[in-house]
């Protein structure tokens, strides 16, 4: 990457109007709604970033590099997106956005209508596809270890499989469960998976369908055996005082 990036022609005419949507968890919760110049000011940073990953790759997005990009101060930069993980969050935010909107109000089995289970594993799928389309960007946009559990689309998405899982296995441990599954999805696993290992997508789906049978089936079979045992000594104890009754 060459030490000062040619500048970037300036937009013609008005910015395109964004549909309104509903904020799924992505969204910067300190501006919920920005003025039209803060807004359009935001969305040429954004360009900028965008064509800096295009072009370059997205090791090459530094705030310096976006502020160069988009002739605008670093500070502007800073103050829009907070850090390099801000900046890069938000370039996700549309396509996690949309995501986010097909598994919670789009059609089965992703969507609502089919069983849990099901659903779950329409889930897992979706989010693989999802992760290699977008690998190298989401890779660069990992937080920090104090900031990687509490990320809001990463909350959005652990709470969905939270939610699944009580449902498809009510005396499970939902929110231990969807760590582990949550644990698959992980983008760096995946590149190490797909990049390293240089696994097919279907082996990684294949593989997330069993990981989904074995844990809802053996949370399910341990379910049952704890409520017969529980049966089992609830009636004997039924039995041995009734005996001592008489």
């Amino acid at each position: 990457m060459p030490s000062t990036l040619p500048p970037f022609p300036t937009p013609q005419g008005p910015a395109e109007k964004t549909p309104v949507v509903v904020q799924l968890g992505t969204a910067d919760a300190a501006e919920p709604c920005l003025r039209a110049d803060a807004a359009r000011n935001r969305a040429r940073l954004l360009d900028a970033a965008a064509r800096l990953v295009a072009e370059h790759g997205a090791a090459a997005v530094t705030m310096e590099a976006v502020a160069a990009a988009a002739q605008v101060g670093k500070g502007t930069v800073f103050r829009r997106f907070g850090d390099r993980t801000g900046l890069l969050t938000a370039l996700l935010d549309h396509s996690e956005k949309k995501f986010q909107a097909s598994f919670l109000s789009g059609p089965a089995p992703l969507g609502p209508g089919a069983p849990p289970v099901e659903r779950l594993r329409a889930f897992g799928c979706a989010a693989l596809r999802r992760a290699c389309a977008d690998l190298e960007l989401q890779l660069a946009a990992e937080p920090c270890p104090e900031r990687r559990f509490i990320v809001p689309a990463r909350r959005v998405r652990y709470g969905h499989v939270v939610l699944l899982l009580r449902q498809a296995v009510p005396d499970a441990d939902a929110e231990l469960l969807a760590q582990t599954l949550m644990g698959y999805l992980e983008p760096a696993l995946i590149h190490h998976l797909t990049r390293q290992c240089h696994m097919p997508m279907e082996r990684l789906q294949t593989g997330w369908h069993d990981l989904v049978e074995r844990l809802t089936a053996t949370a399910t079979a341990t379910a049952t055996a704890t409520a017969t045992a529980t049966a089992t000594a609830t009636a004997a104890g039924t039995g041995t005082g009734a005996g001592t009754d008489c």
